[in-house]
């Protein structure tokens, strides 16, 4: 296991050496999708962001429990605590019952992100699921007395935490500001400060998801689910938690402040958040009415898009920057990221068919080196993949004949661009399998032959005719000193 892979804790505002807690186990707890519309760009950040970290974390040969909860009730409009659940305002207008939306959406973020090659989490648990878990939970903070009841709605007690534990320790928000600048809202009188949040909440008569409980018939608080799901899976105490930067506020540091009251420990020792995707300059977001789904990014069937863009070149545009760093959308850079990833395909198809030399011109080990401490540095993928076509540059060198490897040499960067490109990076071949490709690759060995047959008799103008057909199919044609080799105009 690497001693060296740091990553940026959001509590601290620093990065630190990866310690387990009890190694070579790791819990990883990601928050998932409210599901209640079609995935868009900014649902892939997290998923690619820390599918990246799943990955890299196995490599390192950690035993990874890796939990991704789905939100299924309790999530309110403008997450408040008052108004419409946003899953049964869903149903309302597609008239359908509340899990009929929940299963729907959930059956469209599972196919993206199968399409975007993120691994399955090791357990996927749904709120609704675990109400019994998070009325448990309310109970303790009450017992400790970090919560009260009016009117069957259960609140915590902000003010009350703060004077024994840090309220805004993750966000850097203080409790005075907040007390200065949070308004009383229509419907929250009840509330003894208005930056109090719900733990459990009272149904209306119009509610459809409702459970009981010995407070009221209602559905539990947005907050309480993570803090609930995260520790039955991975302990009172576990890893990482991720997820993206829009949930540091009020989210997740009303995780901390839950789980902190509950169990007079803060239950997350690492921290980590993914940055925002943004169209031009603004957060993409469903609440802003300005996001692409992922389906219309693969179809190309939205006013915004100039063309289709596969799913491969969606998860390349994300790596290519850092996860901290923010990304803005444009044709422009979904283009670039097309070219550079095919390029990398390109390169990888091309490293197959290399042949050895008795000895190296190239330093494959220093590398392999940069690879790693670019992974090993908060995994900068965008870093990396500078690294990784460098290697590329290798790759075409020794093709071209102007560099050589050695047998070993050769194979060191086999497995490297195969550890890095496919297994850690989580990039794929997307025409690898399809049996028209495999077609055209045995027509095209057929007409490479039967022009070097020409050639080999000195009939020139079938060879050139060959050529200039191929040429203007979309085909290019480069002679090597053993044969030829063909790839897409």
């Amino acid at each position: 296991m690497d001693n060296n892979f740091t990553i940026y804790n959001s509590l601290t505002r620093k990065k630190e050496p990866f310690k387990p807690l009890h190694p070579p186990f790791v819990g990883l707890y990601v928050c998932g999708p409210t599901v209640y519309s079609d995935p868009h760009l900014g649902h892939a950040r997290p998923a690619v962001t820390f599918d990246m970290l799943y990955r890299y974390l196995t490599h390192l040969e950690y035993k990874v429990r890796y939990v991704r909860n789905i939100t299924d009730v309790g999530h309110l409009e403008n997450d408040a605590d008052e108004g419409e659940d946003k899953i049964e305002k869903k149903a309302r207008l597609e008239h359908l019952e509340p899990m009929e939306v929940v299963q729907k959406y959930i059956n469209s973020f599972q196919k993206n992100m199968e399409e975007l090659n993120t691994l399955h989490p090791s357990i996927e648990p749904r709120a609704s699921g675990h109400i019994i878990e998070q009325q448990e939970l309310i109970r303790e903070i009450l017992e400790k007395g970090y919560a009260y009841e009016v009117n069957g709605s259960v609140y915590f007690d902000v003010l009350k935490y703060s004077k024994k534990f840090k309220y805004g320790k993750l966000s850097g928000r203080v409790l005075e500001e907040l007390q200065a600048n949070t308004r009383t809202l229509e419907g929250q009188e009840e509330k003894r400060n208005p930056f109090d949040f719900a733990l459990w909440k009272k149904a209306t008569p119009e509610h459809l998801m409702r459970w009981s409980s010995p407070w009221s018939e209602g559905s539990p608080g947005w907050h309480l689910e993570c803090s609930a799901m995260s520790t039955k899976y991975l302990g009172e105490v576990f890893d990482i938690h991720g997820g993206g930067m829009d949930l540091l506020f009020p989210h997740h540091e009303c995780e901390i402040a839950q789980s902190t009251a509950a169990k007079g420990k803060e239950s997350v020792r690492y921290w980590m958040h993914n940055n925002m995707i943004t169209i031009n300059g603004q957060k993409m977001a469903r609440s802003l009415g300005n996001f692409i789904t992922l389906e219309q990014f693969f179809s190309g069937d939205h006013p915004l898009l100039k063309q289709a863009y596969s799913p491969m070149t969606i998860r390349f545009f994300l790596l290519q920057a850092h996860y901290r760093s923010t990304i803005d959308f444009s044709n422009e850079a979904l283009q670039a990221a097309e070219k550079g990833f095919q390029k990398l395909m390109k390169a990888t198809e091309t490293l197959d068919k290399l042949k050895p030399s008795l000895a190296s011109s190239i330093d494959i080990s220093s590398l392999r080196k940069n690879c790693y401490e670019a992974m090993d540095d908060d995994l900068s993928s965008s870093v990396l993949l500078s690294y990784l076509f460098e290697g590329v540059k290798y790759i075409n060198s020794v093709s071209d004949g102007t560099e050589k490897l050695s047998s070993n040499d050769l194979e060191s960067l086999k497995s490297l661009f195969n550890v890095f490109v496919f297994d850690i990076l989580g990039l794929k071949d997307e025409t690898a399998g399809r049996c028209d490709e495999k077609l055209t690759d045995d027509l095209m060995k057929i007409i490479i032959d039967l022009r070097q047959d020409a050639k080999n008799k000195k009939e020139w103008a079938a060879s050139d005719k060959i050529r200039e057909e191929l040429k203007n199919a979309g085909i290019i044609l480069k002679d090597l000193k053993d044969g030829a080799e063909w790839e897409r105009e």
